[in-house]
């Protein structure tokens, strides 16, 4: 009887069947990153001092920042001049979207409506008054805030902006932009796409980047725009000249070998990576504490977002091939191209190594494209003998040395072959008999 119920179940589901998955699927912007992804790098997902949304919600080690939520939830109503009865009614209005934002939602929030919002409330204010304290001078908090100090913005505010930028622990961007229409009018700042990009883009002037999702969407756009007004440069642009064949491009200091130079592209984004006439052009990186992370919550993104796109996976992806060890960082450091922030050389190769786990890229995707013109360049005899040159005697000192003295040694030879022959040319011939000397006929006998 089990089964045939399930089979009339299972036929008036297709009947039933329209596009509701599919508008189901595109309500969703964040995500619960799998346990096999996590099992490499848990602290890379997991919040470490304050938690947004519903995935570490009263997980014990967050609880502490809960009273700093309250008290900054404070300090915004104050600013507003509103009850906090105008949050919750103005976040109520969508908060079916809100909860259908997050994939998968916990069912206890799909029934406790008043603690969702609640939730979304606190987490939505505090996120703007961080937000807010980075990008503004005034700050109407007592100068011994734990959070809102100086004190607190150097020791305490640079882990919760980390854990901002983690995907599990996103709020949908429709909180924060609901809060901010109720600041008063001459209070009310600009967008809340305009106010993350001042707190982590500071220096760098984007175009309008539409609706975004949230904080992590936000970041991801403005690292794949090109930073201010740049020209259409030169160079073969990802998308032209596919060669055939399966290429993988090699490390920095095997390229430079083969007369590959680098050069920055100071004013463009991560995705605008060019290669002509032997000269391989990336983006300008600043390696910090909090890049991995980022990276890794950016790659997760693009995996479990459909729409996402595969730019930041595809640029992490060709940085771990030309990356394999300090030697390769350096030099791409000696090239503008990366600033590194952590100190060891080592440690950033380790940290693009890592990064590059299990990503997966589309075949004929516009990275490949690069991968092939560097490839096809690398073989060419010329280049292939010269980087088979450099690498066999220019690297080891010792080996340079014996080079040199095995040029000089056959140099000699040839001097010394030539001077024999010259010598040889230029003396007098040889007699071939003796020839006794004539007898003095005038000379008398005795």
């Amino acid at each position: 009887m089990e089964d045939s119920k399930w089979v009339i179940d299972v036929n008036d589901g297709v009947k039933k069947m329209e596009d509701t998955s599919k508008e189901q699927w595109e309500k969703h912007s964040i995500y619960e990153v799998p346990a096999c992804v996590k099992d490499q790098n848990k602290n890379a997902y997991r919040p470490q001092t304050v938690s947004f949304g519903p995935y570490h919600h009263g997980e014990a080690h967050l609880k502490r920042m809960e009273e700093h939520k309250h008290r900054a939830l404070l300090h915004f109503l104050r600013r507003c001049q509103k009850p906090v009865e105008s949050c919750l009614k103005a976040l109520a209005k969508v908060v079916q979207d809100l909860k259908d934002s997050y994939e998968p939602l916990d069912p206890k929030w799909a029934d406790d409506t008043a603690g969702f919002l609640k939730m979304m409330t606190l987490d939505g204010c505090f996120m703007l008054e961080i937000l807010r304290a980075s990008v503004d001078e005034v700050n109407d908090y007592d100068s011994k805030d734990p959070i809102f100090s100086k004190h607190g913005k150097l020791y305490i505010m640079p882990h919760i902006r980390r854990d901002m930028l983690m995907l599990e622990n996103q709020i949908p961007m429709q909180v924060l932009e609901l809060l901010l229409e109720l600041l008063p009018g001459d209070k009310k700042k600009e967008r809340a796409n305009e106010l993350i990009r001042k707190s982590w883009f500071p220096d760098t002037n984007h175009s309008e980047m539409g609706n975004c999702l949230h904080v992590l969407d936000v970041c991801r756009k403005i690292l794949l725009q090109p930073k201010g007004n740049q020209k259409k440069q030169g160079g073969r642009p990802l998308g032209k000249d596919k060669p055939s064949g399966d290429e993988f491009i090699r490390s920095a200091t095997e390229l430079n070998e083969a007369g590959i130079q680098f050069k920055v592209k100071k004013k463009g984004s991560l995705k605008d990576i060019t290669f002509d006439g032997g000269v391989l052009e990336l983006p300008l990186i600043v390696v910090d504490d909090a890049t991995e992370s980022m990276f890794l919550n950016l790659i997760a993104f693009e995996r479990f977002h459909v729409e996402a796109g595969n730019e930041i996976t595809s640029y992490v992806f060709i940085m771990d091939n030309i990356i394999d060890n300090a030697m390769d960082v350096a030099l791409l450091h000696s090239s503008g191209i990366i600033q590194n922030a952590i100190g060891s050389d080592k440690a950033v190769a380790k940290l693009f190594n890592s990064l590059s786990k299990d990503i997966t890229l589309e075949p004929e995707s516009s990275l490949d494209v690069v991968q092939k013109n560097v490839s096809e360049y690398c073989k060419q005899p010329w280049n292939n003998w010269r980087a088979n040159l450099i690498h066999t005697y220019f690297r080891n000192p010792w080996a340079i040395i014996s080079l040199i003295a095995a040029i000089f040694l056959f140099a000699l030879t040839i001097v010394q072959t030539v001077y024999t022959i010259l010598g040889v040319v230029d003396s007098p011939q040889p007699s071939h008999y003796y020839k006794p000397p004539l007898p003095d006929l005038k000379t008398p006998r005795h």
